[in-house]
């Protein structure tokens, strides 16, 4: 079993997780609650089970095969999302790095009051 250090990721590895998230995440919700979701072939299974162990309490849903793709759904939700995730883009300059991902991001947050 890991201990809670362990969970920690590296600097390098919130990186590479910050930039998944900026690079293919979708920021929005259900209507009820808000969530952000990460949707990948198949073959990125592994790079979903790093995003799991970087992100504990995040879901892997699928994998699904649906119009001719197959893919994962990575989610996070929120308890999860409120206090793992949002202070994380939060502490980025997110409006220089990506305007658009910036908008939905922010978006969001206004529209489930985070």
């Amino acid at each position: 079993m890991k201990q809670e250090a362990e969970l920690e990721p590296t600097a390098f590895e919130t990186g590479i997780f910050l930039g998944v998230l900026i690079g293919e995440g979708h920021f929005g919700g259900d209507g009820k609650q808000p969530q952000v979701t990460v949707r990948m072939h198949l073959r990125h299974e592994r790079l979903f089970e790093r995003l799991l162990d970087w992100c504990p309490g995040s879901r892997l849903y699928g994998p699904y095969h649906h119009g001719g793709r197959s893919y994962f759904q990575w989610m996070v939700r929120g308890e999860v999302l409120r206090e793992r995730l949002v202070p994380l883009l939060d502490a980025l300059p997110l409006e220089e790095i990506d305007e658009h991902v910036y908008e939905r991001y922010q978006a969001m947050k206004v529209k489930y009051g985070l």
